[in-house]
């Protein structure tokens, strides 16, 4: 017996942040996963830790949060409770964020069944 349902196409927000105040950086990341949440989102990773398989090293600190859509992930960083933290992070680090829709699983296994 197969069960099908319609899922929505989860959204992610792809961080990169160089740190110039670690202490108040500190204060930043203990106020943004209650809002995350808020938004049905999760991080996928956080931290400085990674290895460049390709290309020049990365040397900031990368950041990955999934959400349920692409409108959830712009509803969340918009959002009055985002940008009022936000301004912590503006004071102790220079960031760049990026939305993008991610890859819906059906279309995966399609890929991967007419893959040569």
């Amino acid at each position: 017996m197969q069960i099908s349902c319609i899922v929505d196409t989860p959204a992610y927000i792809v961080g990169r942040v160089t740190v110039e105040d670690w202490d108040a950086y500190g204060e930043y990341i203990k106020r943004t996963p209650k809002i995350i949440d808020q938004f049905g989102g999760r991080f996928i990773a956080r931290g400085v830790v990674s290895e460049a398989l390709e290309g020049k090293s990365e040397t900031r600190r990368m950041v990955i949060i999934e959400f349920p859509s692409l409108e959830k992930a712009k509803a969340f960083y918009r959002s009055d409770a985002y940008q009022n933290v936000r301004q912590i992070r503006a004071n102790a680090a220079e960031a760049q964020f990026v939305a993008i829709e991610g890859f819906p699983l059906s279309a995966w296994e399609n890929a991967v069944e007419h893959s040569l």
